[in-house]
């Protein structure tokens, strides 16, 4: 069965790629810790704010699940300003309300027939299997 690009990446991709993306890194973090004895916090927010907009709106998690980040309005790769909405603006909404937007975002995913989260309604953001 072939994937017809646009479809909506689902909470189970996005899941996946989630769990990929940590694993990777936390490499590059314990490595640049190892390597430097400082912590990497600038790391983090590189790869996940940055990567995307350089990378097509993949990050090896994402590419290695067959998803991508995209903007609705004109289908194109994320901006800078989309990622810092998407991650700064998402990620403090789900710590002042103590996870419970980040749990409804999840149903967002599971529920809604575009896959949005509340992340990416912030940021004007979709993500699409490939």
């Amino acid at each position: 069965m072939s994937v017809v690009a646009g479809n909506p990446g689902g909470f189970w991709r996005r899941l996946g790629a989630y769990l990929l993306d940590s694993i990777v890194i936390g490499v590059l973090m314990n490595t640049f810790i190892g390597l430097t004895g400082n912590t990497a916090t600038g790391l983090l927010m590189l790869y996940f704010l940055l990567l995307p907009v350089f990378w097509n709106g993949f990050t090896v998690g994402k590419y290695l699940c067959g998803i991508q980040i995209r903007r609705v309005l004109d289908k194109s790769p994320p901006t800078v300003r989309n990622m810092i909405l998407r991650f700064f603006v998402g990620s403090l909404l789900y710590a002042v309300t103590l996870g419970i937007v980040q749990i409804v975002s999840g149903y967002f995913v599971i529920t809604r027939e575009d896959k949005r989260s509340i992340h990416d309604l912030i940021a004007g953001t979709e993500v699409i299997r490939r």
